[in-house]
């Protein structure tokens, strides 16, 4: 018998390898009693019996819709990844009756340094000098016939600034662009703050060297950006999404990418995984990635030590530092 609080480990095996580190495992351990269902038992009906008394719950890729309706005890939840839509709980954050933490924050920040290297890459033509240097192409004229561009050189727009575009204009920071940001919910105080503009879509396409998209996928924001948007984009300009693929028309922007105008740097897709014989992987001027930008080894393990975090701050009464407000929770990603 044990009073410790019982926290149910809801997660794949191969998730929780991700993301938790043994000593972090050790030290949720060492506060809590542990459930761990196997990964057979890992579905909604099937949640019910390991949830019975559970006051928190860790979850994370691959978690099932939670079976709230029969989980008496549950209070807390904390999400080791970024969204909490699949597990099914956005109505009881709302309502009140379970708090929530994410690690889109965590995961920001992945997202936002793959942000960054996209604009380095594309301006200082990275790719276009290793390429020439393979095929030996001629030493002077390779160098100055590629001369790249300084990141402080450029106005850069941001469309959102929720947790990884404030990442973003942090890391821009010590480049020193300009910076302007589009994003509805950002006062003129908070945009001061940050030290960046706002301004509305077509002014930020049409001023804009690079637009590098960070907003999620409500109504208001789904097909926001428009054929008129991307027509107004500067040749040789860099359009990066590493957001959603939703927020653009997809047959849209391939019709754009086919003039050859400017450069794409796509982390995400309409429908993924992108079929072999999608018309973005044969043009020169996209850049393609498998929806990798917030995955890396380190971002892993901070997810899992920030949902062992949080569990514990809920444990013990404190201050939870990524929780979801009520008020918020319908304009998550």
């Amino acid at each position: 018998m044990t009073d410790k609080p019982k926290v149910a480990l809801i997660m794949p095996e191969e998730t929780r390898a991700k993301v938790l580190d043994p000593v972090d495992l050790a030290r949720l351990e060492s506060f809590a009693e542990v459930i761990r269902p196997p990964d057979a038992q890992l579905t909604t009906e099937g949640l019910a019996p390991v949830l019975q008394d559970a006051v928190a719950a860790i979850t994370g890729w691959k978690t099932p819709p939670l079976p709230l309706g029969q989980a008496g005890k549950l209070r807390f939840v904390a999400h080791s990844a970024g969204s909490v839509r699949p597990l099914g709980i956005t109505e009881a954050i709302a309502a009140g009756t379970l708090r929530a933490s994410n690690s889109a924050a965590v995961i920001g920040g992945a997202v936002a340094e793959f942000t960054v290297a996209h604009m380095l890459a594309h301006l200082r033509r990275l790719e276009v000098l290793d390429r020439g240097m393979h095929a030996r192409e001629g030493w002077p004229q390779l160098k100055s016939g590629q001369l790249g561009q300084m990141l402080q050189d450029q106005t850069v727009g941001l469309v959102g600034a929720g947790h990884v575009g404030r990442l973003v204009i942090a890391i821009l920071r010590a480049f020193g662009p300009r910076v302007m940001v589009f994003d509805p919910y950002l006062s003129a105080e908070g945009a001061a703050d940050l030290g960046v503009e706002r301004v509305d879509l077509d002014t930020m396409f049409a001023g804009c060297g690079i637009v590098s998209l960070h907003a999620p996928v409500i109504p208001e924001t789904r097909h926001m950006i428009k054929d008129g948007h991307l027509s107004r984009l500067a040749d040789g300009a860099l359009l990066i999404n590493t957001a959603r693929a939703a927020i653009i028309d997809e047959a849209v922007l391939i019709e754009h990418l086919r003039r050859g105008r400017f450069t794409a740097a796509l982390d995400v897709f309409e429908n993924e995984p992108l079929a072999d014989d999608s018309p973005l992987r044969d043009m020169p001027n996209v850049k393609l990635s498998p929806h990798a930008s917030g995955h890396s080894r380190g971002s892993y393990l901070r997810q899992g030590r920030n949902a062992i975090d949080e569990v514990m701050r809920f444990v013990n009464g404190a201050r939870l530092h990524h929780e979801i407000a009520r008020e918020s929770v319908a304009l998550i990603a």
